[in-house]
């Protein structure tokens, strides 16, 4: 079984996530600007068995997709085009951020390490693929 790789994507930096080879556990991977993400991506795939890609979708209170989808498509585009054999997924992403600050303030992270938003970004995308794999565990039942 291949890993599940998260992308919490942002214009300035991506925030990425991963499961064990079992796709049972999400961890934390890295924060990387996202102008050297597909480089890293590719030299990840490359030493690791991704099966499939999940992009946090972001949306709106009203269900309407953000102002950010247009980035987050050309992105996903790119990632099809590189990553034939890779299933490439949305997962809704709102709430991410805050649910990523709410973790690091319950874990006793001083101030000073829940403002460094890299670290933010990463939990994000934690967030993301264990909500992603919580779905897909349901969908099963």
């Amino acid at each position: 079984m291949g890993r599940i790789l998260a992308i919490d994507y942002g214009l300035k930096r991506t925030g990425l996530a991963v499961t064990d080879t079992l796709q049972m556990i999400a961890n934390g991977l890295a924060t990387v600007p996202t102008t050297e993400l597909l480089a890293y991506l590719s030299t990840y795939i490359i030493k690791e068995n991704v099966e499939t890609i999940v992009i946090g979708l972001p949306k709106q209170m009203n269900n309407q997709p953000s102002e950010s989808m247009k980035y987050i498509d050309a992105f996903a585009a790119v990632l099809k085009k590189n990553f034939l054999n890779i299933k490439i997924a949305f997962y809704d992403e709102r709430f991410t951020s805050v649910l990523a600050h709410k973790a690091m303030l319950d874990g006793g992270l001083k101030k000073k390490k829940r403002q460094n938003k890299e670290l933010v970004d990463e939990i994000s995308a934690v967030i993301i693929l264990q909500s992603y794999l919580e779905n897909i565990k349901y969908q099963k039942l």
